[in-house]
């Protein structure tokens, strides 16, 4: 009777054992290259934004996401959920990554999220920084003094 009852509970560990290891597994294939997963996401958490484009890192770990207003958003896979964040005008650093094809952003607002974004390719890593970059200005600071039109403005 007692071998039986140990050939039970081995067998039940290596069970255990097998489960873990497939959902370690899936785990580590999750990401966002799914954009409609992404959307569905983003739009859960701020569904009162319109998004217009959205940019996945190469591994899919995260989305950046362009909005209708020219704002920009943010979201991160954090293994059991998504994390999304607007980003606040002014309150995010970037620099360009040694690869070229990366950024190096630091959120103000959320550090966490600190860290070096790899894109397929320097024209994914370009079209983010102008997205961000048009979320450095605030509104006020985007319109031109009256006195200093440039011909690129005038009529």
């Amino acid at each position: 009777m007692g071998i039986i009852v140990w050939c039970v509970l081995f067998a039940i560990v290596i069970f255990f054992a097998f489960v873990a290891t497939r959902m370690a597994a899936q785990n580590k294939e999750d990401g966002l290259h799914d954009t409609g997963l992404a959307i569905i996401e983003f739009g859960r958490a701020f569904p009162t934004e319109a998004i217009r484009q959205l940019q996945a890192t190469e591994n899919g770990q995260a989305v950046f996401v362009r909005l209708h207003d020219n704002k920009a958003g943010f979201m991160r896979n954090m293994s059991r959920h998504f994390s999304c964040h607007l980003i606040e005008p002014g309150r995010v650093r970037v620099v360009g990554s040694e690869t070229g094809r990366g950024l190096v952003i630091d959120f103000l607002d959320a550090p966490h999220h600190n860290g070096d974004f790899e894109f397929a390719s320097a024209k994914e890593a370009s079209e983010v920084s102008l997205w961000l970059l048009g979320n450095y200005i605030a509104e006020p600071d985007k319109d031109l003094p009256l006195g200093n039109i440039s011909a690129a403005n005038k009529q």
